[in-house]
């Protein structure tokens, strides 16, 4: 069998990988952000790296630091903004919070523009013809208390935040130097993924790049200030002036609560008017609506708002004349809800829908460079092309028609050329321009694809109610009829989500140079095949969602290089829910590996971070018929349970519970069972961190050897 990275856990997880992509305003360059393991293989370390973005040239990195760096993002001068941890010279030495930083376009060192205690979560937004930003930054809510804040709603851009920036720095040193880490929840949620939420909330601030001082007496004149006898003690409660070398920022959602968590926000292209789509709470849940706020003094409109309604994903033309975004109602037990496109005027006027006869979900909305059109990407039949939407009512066209999915897509206005990543099962992200023919160019990357072990193959089936199902087929090097490769049934998460693009996490390749076939399915509930096709799972995951990966295995057995004698199942969340589900089912398979998976639905109902969401899609009743749990005492199979304690979305009730009932019913009298329970005190719902990739990975093909080709068991050497 031919080497490849993808033989050895440790050369997989060393490949570096291309995580986002920025395009400059006058096209000519791509900005990439590249994430390289780290020397002691415990981390992904990252930093940008410039490519021509008409496929000519060689990449040239642009940064380098312990630190490293992401979020790039480009001004109309061509300077470049990312966020990064590295050390400022002017700034506190402990200081490692994430800071604004920007490179400038002629040339010269990164310098920081935000020096928030709290650090810069990410940019929000930048402007096509203004030097205006907006940022996504946490604030903690007891620096506004007393009158000392930002001031009421609206008045955020009016004074700048005066106070609160200092009295937010303060209030962080008293809490670290009285090492508190208390929080204080007065609403819901309070968790979300994998951390917790407060007791900062977060905030939309606009910064004006122009106001950014970069003299040598503008720093002295600073450093003044800052002089050793007027400085406030360090961790005391008087709380140093912000910068005045730094343009300040300006508040514009005061007092947010939870509200700036956003679905998306837009700058116009004069930087006067941001479109965000901000969160309204409503008891446990809440609803997005779709506001306009005055970047100047923070005077706020609210464009659209609809109860059981999300506004979202909101997109402003070159010309600042319209906006663009995606009307989402709530759905309910009765079925999935479609995601509509609507545009309007940038005041909210004319408001309507287009490609309203296309069925499927947008993603990645831009407009187009002449503004008659909306680019989108959009799930589609196990890949994930990009579209063009006219705005005169027109059917969406479809711009790219190969086996890849796109991502991070953005727009040449000078030529109306689209750049993006693409991924495939058997290529990893790398970046691309596709002309307005639909011609791919791909682009010079730093990090060039891996040779791959093993072919690729699409498999479909037809499902008893008539319905198609279809997948990717993965099959290893050698695979035959006199020498059938073992198969491995490898089910996807979401529920509403699609194996159509590449994933560093979950890596069906290394099984293929395991000598392993992998199945990759879309049953019901997939999304790219239409609202209908989800509905076939709606409010019963345990029916058509299971019939279906059943009747595609069983085409997929019936194939000369596949053994049907040697057949494993696996899933993580909604796919450790199926896993759960086919182990109370069927005893077909030899071993079933269930990761952060849904084990009993009353109970994870009301302890995931979202509760709301799951208690709306189901009925009280398909709850309990559907629940895995209920079938416990019929499990066959071998299962390898794992989970991460950190998961908040699939809380670790659910395999703490999952695996004491599995020793309940099957443990033997001295307590020694088949079944195993890998679990990760520090990890979350993906189990992320390299080092412990590598012990997953080790864990479960040891599992796999031991119950599919019959190999002794093999303890991973560094789980003691």
């Amino acid at each position: 069998m031919v080497s490849t990275p993808f033989s050895s856990l440790d050369s997989f997880v060393a490949l570096p990988r291309i995580e986002a992509l920025a395009l400059s305003p006058d096209g000519a360059r791509v900005v990439l952000t590249v994430a390289t393991l780290k020397k002691d293989g415990t981390a992904y370390e990252r930093s940008l790296w410039s490519v021509p973005a008409d496929g000519s040239g060689r990449p040239t990195r642009l940064t380098r630091s312990a630190k490293g760096e992401s979020g790039a993002a480009f001004t109309p001068a061509g300077d470049i903004l990312f966020v990064s941890a590295r050390p400022d010279a002017e700034a506190d030495e402990d200081d490692e919070s994430g800071q604004l930083w920007l490179l400038p376009a002629a040339g010269g060192e990164g310098r920081p523009v935000t020096r928030l205690a709290g650090g810069v979560s990410g940019i929000a937004a930048t402007a096509l013809e203004s030097e205006r930003i907006v940022l996504d930054a946490e604030l903690l809510p007891g620096a506004d208390e007393g009158g000392a804040g930002t001031g009421g709603a609206g008045a955020g851009g009016a004074d700048g935040g005066a106070g609160s920036l200092e009295a937010e720095a303060a209030l962080r040193a008293l809490r670290k130097k009285k090492k508190v880490s208390a929080i204080l929840h007065e609403g819901y949620p309070v968790r979300f993924w994998d951390h917790d939420l407060g007791p900062a909330q977060p905030h939309l601030l606009a910064l004006d790049l122009d106001e950014l001082v970069d003299t040598i007496a503008a720093v002295v004149e600073e450093s003044d200030e800052k002089a050793p006898d007027e400085a406030p003690e360090k961790g005391g409660e008087a709380g140093a002036p912000y910068p005045e070398t730094l343009p300040r920022p300006r508040d514009l959602t005061p007092r947010p609560g939870r509200s700036a968590d956003h679905a998306g926000v837009a700058l116009s292209p004069d930087g006067g008017i941001l479109i965000a789509s901000l969160r309204l709470s409503e008891q446990r849940a809440g609803r997005q609506a779709l506001v306009s706020i005055d970047t100047t003094t923070g005077d706020r409109v609210t464009l659209f708002d609809e109860p059981d309604v999300d506004f979202e994903s909101p997109a402003v033309s070159s010309d600042g004349s319209r906006i663009a975004f995606r009307r989402v109602a709530k759905s309910t037990p009765a079925g999935p809800t479609d995601v509509e496109v609507w545009v309007a005027g940038v005041d909210g006027s004319g408001a309507r829908r287009i490609a309203a006869g296309w069925d499927r979900w947008a993603n990645d909305l831009r407009f187009d460079a002449e503004n008659s059109a909306l680019i989108a990407t959009a799930d589609q039949n196990g890949r994930g092309p990009i579209f063009r939407l006219p705005l005169d009512g027109g059917p969406a066209e479809q711009l790219t028609d190969d086996d890849f999915t796109y991502t991070h897509v953005h727009v040449d206005r000078s030529s109306g050329d689209v750049v993006a990543l693409r991924s495939s099962w058997v290529v990893p992200p790398h970046p691309v321009r596709v002309a307005r023919d639909g011609v791919v160019t791909p682009l010079a990357t730093p990090a060039a694809a891996p040779a791959t072990p093993g072919t690729i193959t699409e498999v479909e089936t037809t499902a008893d109610d008539g319905a198609r199902v279809r997948g990717w087929l993965l099959l290893p090097e050698g695979a035959s009829d006199a020498a059938p490769a073992p198969l491995l049934l490898w089910i996807h998460g979401g529920p509403l989500n699609s194996w159509n693009a590449w994933s560093w996490r979950w890596a069906p390749l290394l099984a293929v140079a395991r000598g392993y076939a992998v199945l990759l399915p879309d049953p019901a509930l997939s999304t790219g095949y239409g609202l209908n096709f989800i509905a076939r799972g709606w409010n019963s995951w345990g029916a058509k969602p299971y019939t279906d990966l059943l009747s595609i295995t069983d085409t997929v057995i019936e194939r000369a290089d596949i053994d049907e004698t040697r057949t494993a199942a696996m899933g993580g969340s909604f796919g450790g829910y199926m896993a759960n589900w086919v182990a109370g089912h069927t005893d077909r398979f030899r071993a079933i590996v269930t990761h952060a998976s849904l084990w009993a639905l009353d109970q994870f109902s009301g302890t995931t971070d979202s509760s709301e969401y799951w208690q709306r899609i189901f009925t009280p009743e398909a709850m309990v018929e559907h629940s895995p749990h209920g079938h416990v005492s019929d499990i066959r199979t071998p299962l390898l349970v794992i989970h991460g304690d950190r998961d908040y979305r699939v809380p670790i009730g659910e395999s703490l519970r999952l695996w004491s009932e599995l020793a309940e019913h099957h443990a033997q009298p001295d307590g020694t069972t088949v079944h195993r329970f890998l679990y990760f005190p520090d990890e979350n719902h993906w189990v992320l961190k390299p080092q412990h990739a590598v012990v997953w990975y080790q864990t479960v093909f040891a599992f796999l050897d031991q119950h599919i080709n019959g190999a002794e068991w093999k303890r991973p050497e560094l789980l003691g």
